[in-house]
């Protein structure tokens, strides 16, 4: 079990990412949150479920550390999916893992095989295109679970859009064969180059969603300005509860 600080209703990751081990493990479920994510999961009761199932759940957004500077008053690190992609990539080298990606387009998943065989050539990469739709039939799902399944990764990475990866690998993890799946979603195409991540700075400054935002406002306008403040006002209601608990607890009231 891995160290946890609770974060409105979710169990949030407060470790280091070396404490994620891919040796002597099977069926870890590793996602991700952001105040997006969070909100989304208020009306989508799967994928709560999916949310709170997790093995471990990181922060993946500013939103998610600042409540938990806010709420309890402690500093986690925010955690990309990219972070976490690295990570795994690496340990994987050291001990000529193996890896699989579901998701994304054949030209995508080409060009992440390509990086890898140069970057991390001790890995075994294997990977699916899966029917671009809103729904996989019975059929669909059978031949992705098959395709993963020969290939008996060691980490599995998942890249649709959320929250279906999320709902996706959750329904179906019992049937998968893996000792750590991840659902990183956009990653995969920043991995393969072909979408442009936000350079460090803008990360260090936690505005990495500023130009992304530019880039695709048609796509990303929702998060940022409807999601976003959804996420605050239930942070702020959150700390004053835990301010109001901490001092009856204190005899302070």
């Amino acid at each position: 079990m891995y160290k946890q600080i609770n974060i409105m209703g979710y169990n949030v990751f407060d470790e280091k990412l070396s404490s994620i081990n891919i040796e002597n493990v099977t069926k870890q479920i590793v996602n991700t949150i952001n105040p997006h994510s969070y909100v989304t999961a208020k009306s989508d009761a799967l994928f709560q479920e999916a949310l709170l199932a997790s093995g471990a759940l990181i922060a993946d957004g500013s939103g998610i550390v600042l409540a938990a500077k806010k709420i309890h008053g402690k500093k986690i690190a925010k955690v990309a999916g990219a972070d976490l992609h690295q990570y795994l990539l690496k340990e994987l080298n050291k001990t000529n893992g193996s890896v699989f990606y579901m998701g994304a387009a054949p030209n995508t998943l080409m060009k992440i095989q390509e990086r890898i065989s140069v970057e991390f050539p001790n890995v075994r990469v294997g990977s699916y295109s899966p029917p671009f739709k809103a729904d996989f039939s019975d059929e669909d799902n059978q031949v992705i679970i098959d395709s993963v399944n020969r290939f008996n990764p060691d980490v599995l990475f998942i890249g649709m859009t959320a929250p279906k990866q999320e709902k996706w690998l959750y329904q179906h993890k019992d049937k998968l064969n893996f000792k750590v799946a991840s659902s990183i979603g956009a990653v995969f195409d920043f991995y393969a180059g072909t979408v442009v991540r936000p350079s460090q700075l803008w990360v260090s400054l936690h505005l990495e969603w500023l130009p992304r935002l530019l880039k695709e406002p048609r796509r990303l306008w929702r998060r940022n300005f409807i999601s976003t403040p959804l996420f605050l006002f239930d942070m702020f209601k959150a700390a004053n509860s835990q301010r109001l608990s901490d001092r009856k607890t204190s005899g302070r009231v």
